[in-house]
């Protein structure tokens, strides 16, 4: 299966060529992939600091993206074999379907474990932006299929490669989705408490040696690695990078019931914008109730169309009208009821988060496949009126996934028009080109190094013009803000021998000519 994605994503480049970043958050995974690829865990805070300031990256105490490292690090692995990041993108892909068919092995039979695959690969694996991004959402997706899948497997033989493999897992969540998988992993951990309390004397001390001890030393590990980067970034071994950009830059909290908190001094009006105006507005939408319910409503319908649309609904639908009469909840077995409490549990961690993109729930993609493939197993039997129709329903999803996935194939020869990619979905993830990119890569055709400097334009999503390389003052291109012509005079003075240019977004593609200080802000 992980071969699989691979080989449909590398087969439709020639249609949906290698990605270029265009959000901040990806050029903020990328900085971090980059100082990863060079032996650091974090860069000097460059000269002239407040001029690079950009969103999701961090400038003090040091330079770094501000983002948990388990994405980047797949990109860096990209980078390092191939040279470029997106072989990173396809690392992950493919992990992660060839994980959620190892996964669904532990719950369902080897059939269904398969066509659980198949449809991962259909959905996640080719042209949704998991595939198609350097945002993330694979990796955490990874994580989460190696910790459910251990869960029966730990069941069923208590082996210490399964505890391994829980434990690489919750590694990978806690250093890709921290607070969602922090969330997925409550169920599971409750679920080897209750098995661990049910045994006694000698099988107590035999799942202890094989399971507990071999778990609880990965996480200690994991930790202890965790800590240790902290510390770098931070100064501190119990304080994210994240948290530190929370305090410098956020006002909004990120869960629902949470306080503002003051507004901090701002350099960047690129910066304050997004913080005061779309965040603290989405958190000024959320505390009234009108509001908090369209948020929660827009938050479902985001993942009900990511994670299953029509074509896996019906399987949904099947399966609860083919439910027997007076079903209780204890004559379900065990694998049912957990998949569905930990759906539960899940989903109403998501339910608390103001913000929302379908990546965020990433580390839940296995528990929603596995209730697909349970409700395909019970839509099966499905016989009303003597007719097979369970079957053929059944039978049918992955067909229709097939389809999809030939259409979307064909949109761009027949010249088929292709929904927008947002809101996203399994199939509609398009090539966006990126000013940045096209700039990066003019200057670098260029003799000698260059200073880029930008105007702040808010209706033009500026913001995503200023990323810069790790080490900001070896770098052949260095992109920064326009803050005036005072200011922009110490900057070109403290990168001398550059030759500077401006940038106006207002245009489409973005306008690159020569400076002039006349030109600059006042």
């Amino acid at each position: 299966m992980g071969l699989a994605a691979i080989a449909a994503r590398v087969a439709v480049l020639p249609l949906l060529p290698v990605p270029q970043p265009t959000l901040p958050d990806e050029f903020s995974h990328l900085l971090a992939a980059e100082t990863f690829m060079q032996g650091r865990l974090t860069n000097p805070t460059p000269a002239m600091w407040t001029h690079f300031e950009t969103l999701h990256v961090l400038l003090k105490p040091t330079y770094m993206s501000m983002y948990p490292p388990g994405q980047a690090l797949f990109l860096a692995a990209g980078l390092k074999l191939t040279g470029t990041a997106f072989a990173g993108v396809l690392l992950g892909t493919g992990l992660m379907c060839g994980a959620m068919c190892w996964m669904l092995q532990g719950w369902f039979s080897p059939g269904w474990a398969l066509l659980g695959g198949l449809l991962a690969v259909m959905r996640f694996g080719v042209f949704n932006y998991w595939a198609n991004s350097y945002w993330g959402g694979a990796v955490a997706a990874f994580g989460g299929a190696l910790v459910l899948g251990a869960l029966p497997r730990i069941w069923k033989r208590e082996r210490t490669s399964d505890a391994v493999w829980m434990g690489l897992g919750l590694t990978i969540l806690a250093n890709s989705r921290p607070y969602e998988g922090l969330v997925f992993s409550v169920p599971v951990a409750a679920a080897v408490l209750v098995w661990l309390a049910r045994r006694r004397g000698r099988t107590m001390r035999e799942a202890i040696g094989r399971v507990v001890l071999p778990l609880a030393l990965v996480l200690a590990i994991a930790a202890g690695a965790m800590g240790y980067d902290f510390w770098r970034i931070t100064g501190s071994p119990f304080r994210m990078p994240e948290q530190v950009a929370w305090h410098t830059y956020s006002v909004a909290p990120y869960l629902v019931g949470g306080r503002p908190r003051p507004v901090p001094v701002y350099h960047q009006e690129a910066v304050r914008d997004f913080y005061l105006h779309n965040q603290l507005g989405f958190y000024e939408l959320s505390r009234t109730l009108p509001g908090l319910a369209a948020i929660e409503f827009v938050h479902y319908a985001d993942i009900w169309m990511f994670y299953f649309g029509p074509a896996l609904t019906l399987p949904l639908l099947l399966a609860v009208a083919a439910l027997p009469y007076r079903l209780r909840w204890h004559t379900l077995g065990r694998s049912a009821r957990f998949l569905i409490a930990a759906t539960a549990v899940s989903l109403a961690g998501i339910t608390a988060e103001i913000y929302y993109f379908p990546h965020y729930s990433a580390p839940m993609t296995g528990l929603f496949l596995a209730l697909v493939i349970l409700a395909m197993r019970q839509a099966r039997a499905w016989r009303p009126h003597g007719r097979a129709t369970g079957r053929f329903v059944v039978r049918a999803v992955p067909v229709v996934c097939l389809l999809l996935l030939a259409v979307r194939i064909g949109a761009f020869p027949l010249h088929i028009p292709i929904t927008p990619a947002w809101p996203p979905g399994p199939y509609n993830s398009i090539s966006i080109p990126s000013d940045w990119a096209r700039i990066e890569q003019r200057l670098s055709d260029l003799p000698g190094k260059h200073l880029v400097l930008v105007h702040f334009v808010p209706e033009q999503k500026s913001d995503a013009l200023v990323f810069n390389e790790p080490r900001i003052d070896q770098a052949k291109v260095i992109w920064a803000w326009d803050m005036g012509r005072a200011e922009n005079d110490k900057l070109i003075r403290c990168y001398g021998g550059r030759r500077v240019w401006m940038v106006d977004p207002r245009e489409s593609p973005a306008r690159l000519e020569p400076y002039s200080s006349a030109a600059a802000r006042p």
